[in-house]
């Protein structure tokens, strides 16, 4: 049995112990596992950076729209939830 530093491209620190029987299948299958959660958390970080930038520019777009002198949307409510007390 051997230590196995996993993760060491991304500076992770945890190991674990391994068998030296068929390591280099077990070897080629975690590198393998580790590129495709890699590239699943690229795809995820490109994901919110694209959903980050459109509500960007929808904010840029209604505050221009508001300075071109469009009537401001009102979020207030004019009727109260609650019956009046007398």
């Amino acid at each position: 049995m051997r230590l196995a530093r996993l993760g060491d491209e991304g500076g992770g620190i945890a190991e674990r112990d391994t068998d030296t029987g068929s390591e280099g299948d077990t070897t080629m299958f975690e590198i393998e596992l580790h590129r495709l959660r890699h590239d699943d958390l690229i795809r995820r970080a490109e994901a919110e950076r694209q959903v980050r930038e459109a509500v960007r520019v929808r904010r840029a777009a209604r505050r221009g729209a508001a300075v071109r002198g469009a009537e401001p949307e009102s979020h207030t409510r004019r009727r109260s939830w609650f019956a009046r007390t007398a």
